[in-house]
């Protein structure tokens, strides 16, 4: 099958002929449908966190399955599905107590050695390597989508969806009429808009350093737009409220931006890091003792806290009201052969969310 593999960073991922195994219990064989570019992708393809390479990245994806292993009961041949990245076992403490995006066991799920480049092993990224036209991923991961749901949809579900509306509902579980900042309007922070927005926040101020993210952030909800580049943002954050927002979240995975969520947090507020901070940089936080007074804190929020087999229904659901704006998400959709042009796209600011289509 084609693969989009990546031999080292910072440099353009190159499609290959690559083996792919068949099935083993618990497990299930995707022909890929539609994969999302993703910004996580980049920090890899960049060098900022680390990976075995070669690798064949992607991790925001929706398929059909063409074949199941032994065991598998909650899909068959046919099914169309999302798949989610965080694969959860279901049985450890964190998973029965209602957070299996954290669950204990995930990564012994992954699989190793089953898909292959000129006859040597790779790893698979997130549990699947999306890039491809096929994945073999854990039965655990899949959830069905339903009629009237596209495949480039329910991709987005997938992850840049589920990551930013979760971040609000599932991890701080806004209450209607508080106040949020949203750091970064690409996918996932135009997300955490749209999910502000449907639980019910009175102020959505959405902070960006490019007109046309700030343009997107109206039409997916946000209130009001601070642009970044014209001025301190924490300071435009704190004249538009009197004092910070209940919530602010951070959707880049910059340091900076990090610090600049912690300080425009209200008294008693959070700020919320949900993109993908460098794994080897410290985060600082500012005036420390004033922070403790003021109970501010500082969480993440990893995959939207999501339970995926209950969250991406529902969202899914939504979508098919149309109390979900996910078609809006997608700027451009291009093949398997152009998937450096489309990260050129994304890393130039063109598009709020791009789709390969298989």
């Amino acid at each position: 099958m084609k693969a989009a593999v990546l031999y080292a960073p910072n440099q353009p991922l190159v499609i290959e002929d690559i083996e792919i195994e068949e099935p083993q219990a618990n497990e299930v064989l995707i022909k890929t449908s539609a994969t999302g570019v993703c910004h996580s992708d980049l920090h890899f393809m960049e060098g900022k966190w680390m990976y075995p390479m070669p690798v064949v990245l992607g991790h925001e994806s929706a398929g059909v399955v063409e074949k199941v292993g032994s065991g598998v009961t909650n899909v068959k041949a046919g099914d169309r599905v999302v798949v989610a990245f965080v694969q959860s076992c279901g049985e450890c403490d964190r998973c029965t107590t209602g957070r299996p995006n954290l669950c204990s066991n995930s990564q012994s799920l992954n699989r190793i050695g089953r898909i292959k480049l000129n006859g040597q092993p790779m790893m698979q990224f997130a549990g699947m390597s999306a890039f491809a036209e096929q994945m073999l991923v854990s039965a655990k991961a899949c959830v069905k989508v339903p009629e009237g749901v596209p495949m480039e949809v329910a991709a987005l579900v997938g992850c840049s969806v589920m990551t930013g509306v979760g971040a609000v509902t599932n991890t701080v579980k806004l209450q209607v009429g508080q106040t949020v900042a949203v750091i970064g309007c690409g996918g996932v922070g135009l997300n955490i808009i749209q999910g502000a927005k449907l639980a019910g926040a009175s102020r959505i101020i959405a902070v960006d350093m490019l007109e046309s993210k700030l343009a997107a952030a109206k039409e997916f909800g946000a209130t009001d737009v601070v642009d970044a580049s014209s001025g301190d943002a924490v300071q435009q954050v704190m004249s538009l409220t009197g004092g910070g927002v209940d919530y602010a979240f951070e959707a880049i995975g910059l340091m900076k931006t990090a610090q600049q969520a912690f300080e425009m947090a209200r008294r008693g507020g959070q700020a919320v890091i949900v993109g993908m901070l460098p794994l080897t940089e410290q985060l600082t936080i500012p005036n420390a003792g004033m922070s403790f007074l003021g109970e501010k804190g500082i969480v993440g929020s990893y995959y939207g806290s999501t339970r995926q087999t209950y969250d991406m229904p529902w969202l899914m659901e939504l979508y098919r009201q149309k109390r979900l704006k996910i078609d809006e998400l997608i700027t451009r959709t291009y093949k398997l052969d152009q998937i450096n042009e489309a990260y050129d796209a994304l890393k130039g600011g063109e598009v709020n969310r791009s789709v390969i289509v298989f």
